[in-house]
């Protein structure tokens, strides 16, 4: 008697388990009674062993080198890395492929005082009213300055201030507005927004520029939330070219990742939003595929995803984003090896290129080798051959 009634109690707890699964669409998971769960459902599927598909950027023994941001010049194959010796701070390296990166220069020479960057160097192509072409690197903390190229990075101007203020991982993303001006994101806790530090907080700022680049606006801030810390805006536009997002990273942990929109070019913004698991995570980049789909690349920092602390994409549409989907599938790109770091993660300041054929190549740091020290690597695949692999 008494068997039977455990297992009319085992049979009753096991339908309310499937209950929950059914309710959330999760195959074999409980649905956790908050209201964004931290699985996710969606495959992931693995690149990280399939070492074919990278290519060493950088590598020097002893030396840490991190956060890499790329740039793809209009000839579809010439391809700029810069990145620092150290976490964030430290000397920027900077280096050319003019083989859509298959294959990489040695380090280039740069001018002196890129050595006293303070922060994750950002480079981006920007066009003036006039037509005139130029590429800018950022280097932030206070205050943010900024290098410029006029001859497609061949020669740089040295670093100077772009005004009387600063920020952290300035500026983490770039969008060109409909009216020809740019739009730069980046966030700040408090310590660098002035000279003097201020209340501590996270808050995401954008700054403006008319003339390509060239002279910037003061910040004007977008979000920031009470209970949360937003930090590293990510900024895609939409395929109809409507609407803005903004993916956003939780630094306190205690939430997933958030996500904004605009549709007016950025003046206004929506309450800032969390998104699902598939797409909790720092520094988020993406861009689009031939087909419409997009790859996001990000570090993966779910609470319960069995890739935390890894090097991961996501594929998805922007109505994946705008309607809070889990999205397609996601990837591992690499893994990140065990560090004392290891907790928090430490890899995946991508940059994230797709070439005329097809081929992303994303590029970032990360603990590649156990005992070792970062290295830069490159990963490059097409959308057609994860969809394969899903299959």
């Amino acid at each position: 008697m008494r068997t039977s009634i455990v297992w009319l109690i085992l049979v009753f707890l096991l339908g309310l388990a499937m209950t929950s699964c059914c309710t959330c669409g999760v195959s074999g998971f409980l649905k956790k009674s908050d209201a964004l769960s931290d699985w996710f459902s969606i495959p992931q599927i693995d690149l990280s062993v399939q070492t074919e598909r990278q290519v060493i950027v950088d590598r020097e023994a002893g030396q840490y080198l991190g956060h890499p941001t790329t740039v793809l010049l209009e000839d579809g194959r010439t391809m700029l890395c810069v990145y620092p010796k150290g976490h964030g701070r430290g000397a920027i390296v900077y280096k050319r492929s003019v083989d859509g990166g298959l294959t990489w220069s040695e380090r280039l020479p740069v001018p002196e005082n890129w050595s006293s960057s303070q922060e994750v160097p950002t480079i981006f192509r920007m066009i003036d009213p006039s037509g005139k072409k130029r590429l800018h690197l950022f280097s932030g903390l206070y205050p943010i300055r900024m290098s410029v190229s006029e001859d497609d990075g061949m020669t740089w101007s040295p670093l100077a201030p772009i005004g009387d203020f600063g920020g952290i991982v300035a500026l983490s993303s770039m969008v060109q507005l409909k009216d020809g001006n740019y739009m730069g994101l980046f966030h700040d806790d408090g310590r660098f927004l002035r000279a003097t530090p201020g209340p501590a907080g996270f808050h995401v700022y954008k700054i403006l520029s008319k003339d390509g680049g060239l002279t910037w606006s003061d910040p004007v801030e977008i979000a920031s939330l009470p209970d949360a810390q937003l930090c590293e805006p990510g900024i895609v536009r939409s395929p109809d070219g409507g609407e803005l997002a903004v993916l956003l990273r939780e630094n306190s942990r205690r939430h997933h990742s958030y996500i904004i929109f605009s549709r007016d070019e950025g003046q206004t913004w929506t309450v800032p939003r969390e998104m699902p698991a598939s797409l909790t995570g720092d520094r988020h980049t993406g861009k689009y595929a031939p087909d419409g789909r997009l790859f996001i690349s990000f570090r993966d920092m779910g609470k319960e995803s069995p890739t935390r602390g890894d090097w991961v994409g996501w594929v998805g549409t922007y109505e994946d984003l705008r309607e809070g989907r889990e999205g397609q599938y996601r990837v591992r790109l690499m893994d990140n090896a065990p560090n004392a770091t290891r907790i928090s993660g430490d890899c995946a300041y991508p940059g994230v290129e797709c070439l005329p054929d097809g081929t992303f190549v994303c590029t970032t740091y990360g603990h590649w080798t156990l005992g070792e020290s970062p290295y830069i690597v490159g990963v490059r695949f097409r959308m057609g051959e994860l969809d394969a692999m899903v299959r």
